[in-house]
C-alpha cells in the first residue's frame, strides 16, 4: 500500500453528502419520521434516589388521545446495559426499561404515547406516583463501601474480569504494577504528588436523542435513529424486550453529531416498547434539557497522580490512581476509566517503575457515558498537568523536559498492552507547535498593558485505532452495470465524513474515478456488521476492510476478463476501467462490457466482502500549545491562539482532518474554560439548557491553527490511523498551564473561570 498509486488518498475531497446538507434535505431521523407516529413522552422521577410505591395511571389513560401508558410493571424484568460495546459487553446490566427503584432525578418512571405531544404532557400531569424517598450518593468520593447501595436488586449481572462488586457501589476496579513503584519514588531528586478534579461535561450535539420505530410487514421492529452504533441498538432493543435479534431492524439516517454521546441507546428502547406493545409506529425525541438530564455525559473523574524524576530530568516513576464516577448506570463505566491510565502513562518512555490502579463506583447522579477522548481525557489532563508542575519544581522548560522523555518510534509503550510505536511523529508535533506559537520568545509571559499578560501552555496527547483484538470493520462491495461501485458499510457516518473517506480508499485501490464509488448507509438487515463509529476506529479498522475487500474484487474481475478473453490472468492488466492483454492493448474488455456479459451470459453479479480487526491499535500523536490573555483585574481569561499538530499517519482527507482537529480543540477549550456540570443538594442538575451551560461560540476560541506531521503505520490502510478523538486532549492541560504562567494560580479543577482567577489574585 505505501507504494499504490493515489489520485484521492490525500486529497481534500469535498464530502459526499455535502450538497444534500447544506441544501437542508430532509435526511434526519425527525425529518423522514411520520407525523401519524404516536408521540412518546417520559414522566421523570423529581427524586436522586427513590422506590416506587405505587403508580396510578387510570385519571392519565382516560385524556382523549392516549394509546398507552407503561410503567415498571409492564416490562420485562431482565437486566441489560444500554452501552454501545461489542459483545460480551464489559459493562453490567443493571438497567430494566422501567425499575421499581428510580436513581437519579430524570430517570423515567413512565412511557406515555398518544396522537400528539399535548395530550400526553396532559396525562404526565395525572400520573400519580407515590415515592419512598431514600438518602442518595451525591458525592462520588463517598460512594465506595457507603451502606447505601445503589443497586441493591438481585438480578443485577457484573461480568467477569471487570473487579464488579454491587455490594461495595463498585462498577469496576483493577490495579496493575510494574516494578518497584515505592522504593523508585523514593530515590526520586524531585516528586509531585497531586490529585486532580476533572468534571463531568455534555456532548452538547446539536441533533437531539431521537429515535422512530414501526413493526414491518413480518412482525418485526424497525428502529430508525441517530445512533453511533446500530448493531448494538439492534441487541440491546432485543435484549430489553426479551426478544431475538432477528425481530429487531435498525437504520441509521443522517446523524447530526454524536460525539459518543450516541454510543448509549439512550432513547431507543422506549418508542421500542411502545412499537412493541401497541403494533403502532412511535417516535421520541428528547427536548434539549432531556438531553441534559438524561443523556450521557463525560465520566466525572478524580485522578491522583505521583511522578518522580532524577536531577537531570529523566523521569524514574509514575503512580495513577483514578476515581470514576459511573452515575447510576454503569455504562462504559468499566471501560472509560482504563484509557485514564493506558493512553497518558504510554506517551512517556523509560520508567523505571509504574503503577496504574482505579475504581468505578456508582453514585446518584446522570448515568455518564461516552464522550470523545473516552477517559484518555481526563488522564492526559492530569499527567500533563503534573509533568508541567515537575518542570516548574525543576526549573526546567516544560517543552524540555518532554523532549527528554517522550515515546519515540521503535519504542515499547509504557502501559499499552505490549505493543511498541511503530509510528511516532511526536517529537516533531512538539517541535512544530513550538515553531508556530514562537514557544521561545512567549514562554512563559509577556506584559500586554497595565493589567494584562498574555502566557502560554503546551500539552501532549496519544489515543487508539480501534480496540485491539476487539473492534471490527466489514465492507462489501458490488460492481453494478456501467463498471460503477456499490460500496455497503456497516459503520456510521456522523458528520465526520467517513463515507467520503472510505470512498477515496475504494476508488484509489480500485483505480477509477471517485464517483464511481456509491456508499450506502447502514441497514443491519442488509449492510455488513460493523462495531459502529467509536473508539477512533473507521478510518483504521473500516479502511482496512475496504483495501482488503477491494484486492478481492479486483481478483475476481481478472478472473472473469481471463475467462472471457480467454487469456491467462498473469497476461492481463487491469487499469480501473478496462482489463487488457499486458501485449496488446486493443485486446481486452470494459468493466460495463464485463458487467454486461456475465449478468447476461451467466447471471452471475460480481461481489466482494472482507473484514478486518487488528491486533493492535495504534495510537496518533499531537501537541497543542495556548496563547491566552488574562485580566488581572478581573480575572477574565480571552483565547488568543491555539496551535496544534497532529501525526495521524496519512492524512487521507486534509479538509475533514483539519476540520476534526478544529472541532476537537473548540470542545477541549469549552472543557477548559466555560462547561460546567452542576448539581443541586439534593442531586438537580441545575444548567439544563444553553442559557445556562455555556458552550464556546466562535467569538470565544480565538485563533486556531493546524498542522500535521505525517508517519507511516504499517498496519493501516495507506499508514492512516485515526484522528477523530486524539483532537480534544490537549487544550485543557496547555490552558491551565498558560494561566499558572501568567498569573502564578494553579488549578487542578475544571473549568478555569473568571471568577476562580478573580479570587485567587485577590487571595494570593
Amino acid at each position: 500500500m505505501e507504494n499504490m498509486k493515489r489520485k484521492y488518498v490525500g486529497q481534500p475531497i469535498v464530502k459526499k453528502d455535502a450538497r444534500s446538507l447544506l441544501s437542508g434535505q430532509p435526511v434526519y431521523t425527525d425529518d423522514i419520521a411520520p407525523d401519524n407516529a404516536l408521540k412518546v413522552k417520559l414522566k421523570r422521577s423529581p427524586h436522586a434516589f427513590a422506590r416506587i410505591k405505587n403508580i396510578d395511571t387510570s385519571k392519565a389513560m382516560l385524556v382523549p388521545g392516549i394509546e398507552i401508558i407503561i410503567t415498571y410493571k409492564d416490562v420485562p424484568q431482565n437486566r441489560f446495559t444500554l452501552a454501545g460495546q461489542t459483545f460480551p459487553e464489559p459493562s453490567p446490566y443493571d438497567r430494566l426499561i422501567l425499575d421499581e427503584y428510580v436513581r437519579f432525578v430524570g430517570d423515567p418512571v413512565a412511557i406515555i404515547a398518544g396522537k400528539d405531544e399535548a395530550c400526553c404532557m396532559k396525562a404526565m400531569r395525572l400520573i400519580k406516583v407515590e415515592y419512598e424517598v431514600l438518602e442518595p450518593i451525591l458525592d462520588f468520593k463517598k460512594s465506595l463501601d457507603n451502606p447505601i447501595l445503589i443497586h441493591p436488586e438481585d438480578n443485577y449481572v457484573g461480568h467477569d474480569g471487570q473487579g464488579t462488586d454491587q455490594k461495595r457501589n463498585l462498577c469496576a476496579s483493577s490495579d496493575s504494577v510494574e516494578g518497584d513503584v515505592e522504593g523508585v519514588l523514593a530515590s526520586c531528586d524531585y516528586i509531585v504528588d497531586e490529585h486532580y478534579h476533572i468534571k463531568a461535561v455534555s456532548q452538547a450535539m446539536m441533533e437531539p436523542f431521537t429515535a422512530f420505530t414501526s413493526m414491518d410487514y413480518y412482525g418485526r421492529i424497525k428502529v430508525e435513529s441517530a445512533t453511533q452504533i446500530p448493531f448494538h441498538v439492534r441487541r440491546i432493543v432485543a435484549h430489553a424486550l426479551n426478544i431475538s435479534k432477528s425481530q429487531v431492524r435498525v437504520v441509521k439516517p443522517r446523524i447530526g453529531g454524536g460525539f459518543g454521546a450516541k454510543q448509549t441507546a439512550v432513547c431507543e428502547i422506549y418508542p421500542a416498547i411502545v412499537t412493541y406493545l401497541t403494533h403502532k409506529p412511535a417516535h421520541l425525541t428528547f427536548t434539549r434539557e432531556e438531553c441534559f438530564i438524561n443523556g450521557s455525559p463525560r465520566h466525572e473523574m478524580e485522578v491522583h497522580i505521583r511522578i518522580g524524576a532524577d536531577k537531570t530530568g529523566k523521569f524514574k516513576a509514575v503512580d495513577l490512581y483514578t476515581l470514576s464516577n459511573t452515575g447510576a448506570y454503569g455504562e462504559h463505566g468499566p471501560t472509560t476509566v482504563g484509557l485514564s491510565g493506558t493512553k497518558s502513562l504510554s506517551m512517556y518512555y523509560g520508567f523505571e517503575a509504574h503503577r496504574f490502579a482505579y475504581d468505578v463506583v456508582y453514585t446518584n447522579r446522570l448515568s455518564a457515558g461516552a464522550y470523545r477522548g473516552y477517559g484518555a481525557t481526563q488522564g492526559i489532563f492530569a499527567l500533563e498537568s503534573a509533568v508541567n508542575e515537575l518542570a516548574h519544581k525543576m526549573n526546567m522548560d516544560p517543552t524540555m523536559l518532554r523532549e527528554m522523555n517522550m515515546v519515540h518510534e521503535g519504542n515499547k509503550f509504557t502501559h499499552y498492552y505490549g505493543e511498541t510505536a511503530e509510528s511516532c511523529a511526536l517529537d516533531r508535533c512538539v517541535a512544530k507547535v513550538k515553531e508556530m506559537i514562537d514557544w521561545d520568545k512567549k514562554y512563559p509571559c509577556y506584559s500586554v498593558g497595565p493589567n494584562k499578560v498574555r502566557a502560554v501552555g503546551m500539552a501532549m496527547a496519544m489515543q487508539g485505532s480501534g480496540i485491539s483484538n476487539c473492534d471490527v470493520g466489514t465492507v462489501q462491495l458490488r460492481l453494478n452495470d456501467d463498471g460503477f461501485y456499490t460500496l455497503m458499510v456497516g459503520c456510521s457516518d456522523m458528520g465526520t465524513g467517513c463515507d467520503t473517506i472510505l470512498a477515496q480508499m475504494a476508488a484509489d485501490c480500485m483505480g477509477c474515478d471517485l464517483d464511481k464509488i456509491v456508499v450506502y448507509g447502514v441497514d443491519t438487515d442488509q449492510s455488513p456488521y460493523d462495531s459502529g463509529s467509536y473508539a477512533s476506529s473507521t478510518t483504521y479498522v473500516t479502511g482496512m476492510a475496504v483495501v482488503k475487500t477491494c484486492e478481492i474484487m479486483k481478483n475476481k474481475i481478472m478472473n472473469a476478463a481471463s475467462e472471457i478473453l480467454g487469456i491467462g490472468k498473469e497476461n492481463l492488466f487491469f487499469d480501473g476501467e478496462r482489463v487488457f492483454a499486458v501485449e496488446d492493448e486493443n485486446t481486452g474488455i470494459s468493466l460495463a462490457d464485463l458487467v454486461t456479459k456475465l449478468q447476461a451470459g451467466r447471471g452471475e453479479v460480481l461481489f466482494a466482502q472482507a473484514s478486518h480487526t487488528s491486533p493492535v491499535s495504534p495510537p496518533p500523536f499531537m501537541a497543542g500549545a495556548a496563547e491566552v490573555e488574562i485580566d488581572l483585574e478581573t480575572g477574565k481569561i480571552t483565547p488568543i491562539d491555539y496551535v496544534a499538530c497532529v501525526d495521524c499517519g496519512t492524512v487521507v482527507n486534509a479538509n475533514l482532518a483539519k476540520v476534526q482537529t478544529e472541532g476537537g480543540l473548540v470542545q477541549g477549550m469549552g472543557m477548559a474554560l466555560y462547561e460546567d456540570v452542576l448539581y443541586t443538594d439534593k442531586g438537580d442538575l441545575m444548567n439544563r439548557n444553553f442559557m445556562q451551560y455555556k458552550i464556546p461560540s466562535r467569538l470565544d476560541m480565538g485563533q486556531i491553527r493546524v498542522e500535521f506531521e505525517e508517519s507511516y503505520e504499517p498496519s493501516g490502510p495507506f499508514g492512516a490511523k485515526s484522528i477523530g478523538e486524539v483532537v480534544i486532549n490537549t487544550p485543557a492541560p496547555a490552558i491551565a498551564e498558560a494561566v499558572y504562567n501568567g498569573t502564578g494560580l494553579r488549578f487542578r479543577t475544571m473549568p478555569i473561570t473568571a471568577e476562580k482567577v478573580f479570587m485567587g489574585l485577590n487571595k494570593k
